[in-house]
């Protein structure tokens, strides 16, 4: 595949500009930069998703005309995007052969379908029923029925935004390990990903665009995560973690949960202090956002209680948990934490619209005064408090769901994977604001599928399985350990262990087995 001097505008700001490559078959190709460099927008160009406004795409020499999905899935290519393009009401079987599915004389032959699947599934090692409702299904494995799609088309060319951004640690091995197979069995693999230890582990050779430009493509072996990032921001940058104020001896537990209980989640028993940063860890389907989602009310517990500097929470819901001071970073900015359609400014004001209302009417000078305070000390960056946000990079609508809560000033911010998606620089930005946070008193509870940021931001961590706490690390923790604990093997690993924060919450349940 070869692209020759792709251009893309929006609104008169160029996304890309001049882009060249030359993309053999078999080729793991990786394209990194920060958010809003142009990567995924190249890709949507090449799955015919958004039209490119010059340059040609050509597959093995012949120049082609791009301009709907059906003509990249004609020429071999399966786009797999961070937004997904599932139907969420219908099976997983149906949306893996959706289109193709198997037939004689026009009645379906679901028997042959099921067949298929079954032999994807033992291609790929993953783990998905068939018969399950997509909407139904978590993200990550939203993410695999995209991939086991695109096998089933049979493509030649797997574009891939970010594939790896909700998964499993085992989860992430396996895909990568299915990626190098692809590539050896003659696919084209394109990525996208913010994970250099990822990029340059995978990947044959690396692209870096910056502002929508290509700066280099270069051998992933002659590369590494500190040159990356100096070639995709233009400046050398501090990607350590920063290291969180320790909690006060005699900081009071801010938020306490005792027997909390609903579908995945079994009996579970946490608290975190004033100052504090809890991580949350497991596998996908322990029971991590899921608790998140009882703590704020979003959810209603079937057992156990919350409890608020002292006071238990009753009837616990999003709107209790608000005035009480409680705050929800979801998982899915796109689906849960953002109104597309809205601006900038209305997003961000959204959360505390009450605190500047009169009757029905708000006060859109003292807004707009409030938004611009909070945009600048989260640093986001838009063309306009009133441009609509959805024109944003992933790591700026992000930075703007923290900014709607951080207006409200709560007492405890629960986030859900709270860098998904996010190129280094935002990641750093935003690793900087949590740690600040809890410094001036907030009480932070993390649920990250990233261990080592997990490990790196939290005072201590505990592990999810089956819905059951089996594990309390401090941090600094080795990761394997936190992976075992997990996974349920070494069961010795999982018990409790010294932490800054003592709890009586890390003990194995009794009869909890791998």
């Amino acid at each position: 595949m070869s692209v020759r001097d792709i251009g893309k505008t929006y609104s008169g700001v160029t996304v890309l500009q001049g882009i060249d490559l030359d993309i053999p078959g078999g080729e793991i190709h990786s394209l990194v930069g920060e958010n809003g460099a142009g990567k995924s927008t190249l890709l949507k160009i090449l799955g015919g998703v958004i039209r490119a406004d010059a340059g040609t795409i050509a597959f093995d020499g012949t120049v082609t005309a791009i301009g709907t999905p059906r003509d990249s899935i004609r020429h071999g290519v399966s786009l797999i995007s961070q937004e997904g393009a599932l139907v969420p009401a219908r099976t997983v079987l149906e949306n893996v052969f959706l289109g193709r599915w198997a037939q004689r004389a026009g009645w379906a032959r679901t028997r042959d379908d099921r067949r298929r699947f079954a032999e994807l599934l033992d291609y790929t090692g993953f783990s998905i029923d068939p018969g399950a409702r997509v909407d139904q299904i978590s993200i990550g494995a939203q993410q695999q029925v995209e991939i086991l799609r695109s096998l089933a088309r049979g493509a030649s060319v797997i574009a891939m935004d970010e594939p790896t951004a909700v998964l499993t640690e085992h989860e992430k091995k396996n895909l990568l390990d299915l990626i190098r197979r692809l590539a050896a069995a003659g696919t084209t693999v394109l990525l996208v990903s913010h994970f250099l230890d990822e990029v340059l582990s995978v990947s044959d050779r690396i692209t870096v665009l910056r502002d929508g430009r290509h700066v280099i493509t270069e051998q992933a072996s002659a590369l590494d995560p500190a040159s990356l990032v100096a070639h995709m921001v233009g400046r050398q940058i501090d990607v350590l973690y920063p290291t969180p104020a320790p909690v006060r001896d005699d900081a009071a537990v801010r938020l306490s949960a005792r027997g909390l209980g609903r579908g995945p989640v079994q009996n579970v028993d946490l608290e975190v202090r004033a100052g504090e940063i809890l991580g949350i860890a497991g596998l996908v389907g322990s029971g991590r956002s899921e608790t998140l989602r009882l703590l704020f009310g979003a959810d209603k517990a079937s057992t156990g209680t919350v409890t608020l500097d002292g006071v238990t929470l009753t009837g616990l819901s999003p709107r209790k948990a608000m005035a009480a001071g409680i705050a929800l970073v979801p998982e899915s900015r796109k689906e849960e934490g953002l109104v597309l359609g809205r601006s900038v400014r209305e997003n961000v004001a959204l959360a505390s619209l009450g605190t500047r209302r009169t009757g029905p009417f708000v006060d859109r000078g003292t807004e707009r005064t409030a938004v611009q305070t909070i945009s600048g000390t989260v640093d986001i960056r838009a063309a306009a408090p009133d441009a609509p946000i959805r024109t944003l990079s992933g790591g700026n609508q992000q930075k703007a769901l923290f900014a709607k809560w951080l207006l409200r000033r709560p007492q405890v911010l629960l986030v859900d994977e709270p860098t998904r998606g996010v190129d280094v620089a935002a990641k750093t930005q935003i690793h900087r604001l949590i740690v600040d946070l809890a410094a001036e008193g907030m009480a932070v509870v993390v649920v990250s599928s990233e261990i080592e940021e997990l490990l790196e931001l939290s005072h201590r961590a505990l592990v999810l399985r089956h819905g059951r706490i089996v594990g309390e690390f401090p941090r600094g923790t080795p990761r394997e350990r936190v992976i075992a604990a997990a996974f349920g093997d070494h069961p010795e690993d999982a018990g409790p262990t010294s932490s800054t924060t003592p709890g009586p919450f890390a003990k194995t349940p009794e009869g909890e087995h791998a």
